[in-house]
């Protein structure tokens, strides 16, 4: 299905009748890495939106950096949820879907019923883990390296998108957790025309137009649950500390043999954890 909000056509695939649950993909994922949650979220009896976020698959390209700015994106699931004739929902997201769910409702308060945030610093906290010492700084090399103009682009093509692979297969702790087809897919995604410069634009517009710290240092009191695989090569375990000063309706739950793509290496907990979640009157 597809849907033209803020300017810009989405993509997106929809299950089940119920409560509204968006769910938002990281990089370099597109819809489909919800694939293991969809499924059991729409038979818990929800209405589940799974969009591929502007660059990413089949939706639109912009153009330039600052398309890929935190308000446009931002604007763009609130313009879903609109669309499918709503007016809040829950939202879930991973990575850099995680940031959004983050931020969303501090730009649209009323918008945002729960949100589940699996792997995916606050804003500040990463700013916070950045600042403290050189593991954080070590484990985020790949957002500097992003910066450079053509090069990061280059590098992910090599070899048939060869970094792309040995990402979803070496970082993953359970194996089979990424298939032979699941990489096919993925790869045929990036490989679009337009969309691989797109996806790393995300990581440029945050560099260049960071979310306003007098904003994300703001207290959001959204009931929030952060699933969080402490085997993330990327994001180390104290990004999940200290989270109650931003969201003080906050729960952790840590999964010790995750890793960042904890939604693949640990979908039976992660979807249990969620559905009971959302299911709750918190």
């Amino acid at each position: 299905m597809e849907a033209v909000v803020n300017g810009v056509r989405l993509h997106y695939v929809e299950a089940g009748a119920g409560s509204l649950v968006v769910l938002l993909h990281g990089f370099p994922e597109f819809w489909y890495s919800w694939h293991r949650q969809i499924g059991p979220l729409a038979a818990a009896e929800f209405r589940v939106l799974a969009p591929d976020l502007r660059g990413y698959n089949l939706s639109d390209k912009p153009r330039g950096v600052n398309a890929y700015r935190v308000e446009a994106l931002t604007a763009d699931v609130a313009g879903l949820i609109r669309h499918v004739g709503e007016q809040s929902a829950a939202v879930v997201g991973h990575d850099w879907g995680g940031v959004l769910a983050w931020l969303l409702p501090l730009h649209y308060p009323e918008m945002v019923q729960k949100r589940v945030i699996l792997n995916a610093p606050h804003p500040a906290a990463l700013r916070r883990e950045l600042h403290r010492g050189v593991d954080q700084l070590l484990r985020s090399w790949y957002i500097f390296f992003f910066q450079l103009p053509l090069l990061p682009e280059a590098l992910m093509r090599a070899g048939d998108f060869a970094l792309l692979h040995r990402m979803l297969t070496r970082q993953p702790v359970r194996p089979g957790a990424f298939t032979a087809d699941d990489l096919t897919r993925y790869r045929q995604s990036l490989a679009q025309p337009g969309a691989l410069t797109a996806a790393i634009n995300w990581y440029r517009a945050a560099f260049r137009r960071p979310p306003q710290p007098e904003l994300d240092d703001v207290a959001c009191a959204v009931p929030t649950l952060v699933i969080w695989g402490e085997r993330d090569a990327y994001l180390g375990p104290r990004l999940a500390e200290g989270l109650e000063q931003w969201a003080p309706n906050l729960r952790v739950e840590r999964i010790p043999d995750a890793s960042h793509w904890v939604q693949n290496d640990a979908p039976e907990r992660v979807n249990e954890l969620m559905i009971e979640f959302l299911r709750s009157n918190v």
